[in-house]
């Protein structure tokens, strides 16, 4: 056998062994603490920080997409999200709870920029230790571990809730809806923006889609991605929101990003020096999952959605609820 051919055959052998090693090392989903623990091992390395900055979640590149910087864009996002939930509307000290901060990005531009009293929670411990590390003297945001399934706050506690992709992590979509709405204020403003799948009710997925979808499930500790349609049900269902829930779909904004994120690791060698081989395992073994990202948002089998719903005033509310049952007796 030629040397060509012996090439050949251990290239395949390598491919082959580190398919089947991507596949046994899923992370999937089994509790809480799985999420957390996988948000403290990529803190605590430093080496999604490096990589994607202190935004941990994709960027906003124009409508139609243009060419932008990776983190320049994911700081964009932010102010445009902002723009979209009318939140520039708002007043200076005006009170906002990130659900799922991660290391505080959002949460530092809504302090510094727009002047908000922030609160930033995340189930993850070492993500709030560097959130506060991060943040300096003077911006009004604070950090705390909290689960999103389960918020430690009162009822009506904050003028707005703002959250990031962090829907694909709760187990109970419902009970993650009901808790974003019940510590609004009524009037309050909730403002998401999520990994969504296409809704499987009006298009079931077909035989590849399914294992692409069970593979972005298990690698990144998600028990179920909700649909845009499926989530704006839930947040409705509540009988807390005013109104209809508004939505809309920033895939096409947003798709850049997955091979954004891939290229960091080519045109920012240094971080090879920094974290060395085994940080360079770790970021490679990523990026099956972030071309799968790419297939399934760019295909439509996933849509990154964006939801907005005020809370109602319950006695408005249950007001309107005796017209209606009046009117229909």
């Amino acid at each position: 056998m030629s040397l060509f051919f012996l090439f050949l055959a251990l290239l395949l052998a390598l491919t082959i062994l580190g398919i089947v090693l991507y596949l046994i090392t899923a992370r999937s989903y089994q509790s809480s603490d799985s999420v957390a623990n996988s948000y403290d091992e990529w803190t605590e390395d430093g080496i999604l920080e490096f990589y994607w900055g202190e935004h941990i979640h994709l960027g906003h590149y124009g409508s139609p997409p243009q060419r932008k910087d990776f983190l320049t864009a994911k700081s964009d996002f932010v102010h445009e999200m902002v723009k979209w939930g009318g939140l520039d509307r708002l007043p200076e000290g005006t009170t906002v709870l990130d659900v799922g901060c991660g290391i505080g990005g959002s949460s530092r531009i809504l302090a510094k920029d727009y002047g908000f009293d922030v609160t930033g929670v995340t189930i993850s411990p070492q993500q709030v230790k560097r959130a506060q590390e991060l943040t300096p003297e003077g911006v009004s945001a604070k950090f705390m571990v909290d689960d999103a399934m389960q918020l430690s706050f009162p009822d009506a506690s904050f003028d707005v809730v703002w959250s990031v992709e962090a829907g694909p992590h709760m187990p109970d979509k419902a009970v993650f809806a009901q808790e974003l709405i019940r510590v609004l204020k009524p009037g309050g403003i909730l403002v998401v923006a999520d990994w969504n799948q296409r809704d499987d009710r009006q298009k079931p997925l077909n035989f590849w889609e399914k294992p692409v979808m069970r593979q972005l499930l298990d690698q990144w500790s998600h028990p179920a991605f909700s649909s845009i349609e499926g989530f704006s049900e839930l947040l409705e269902q509540t009988g807390l929101v005013k109104g209809k829930v508004i939505t809309a779909d920033w895939s096409q904004e947003t798709l850049p990003s997955w091979l954004d994120s891939i290229w960091q690791g080519i045109a920012r060698p240094k971080g090879l020096i920094i974290f060395g081989l085994s940080g360079l395992i770790k970021s490679l073994r990523e990026v099956p999952t972030l071309l799968l990202m790419r297939l399934a948002f760019g295909t439509g089998l996933c849509r990154f959605g964006m939801f907005r719903a005020v809370r109602a005033n319950p006695l408005t509310q249950s007001r309107d609820k005796f017209a209606q049952e009046t009117t229909n007796v």
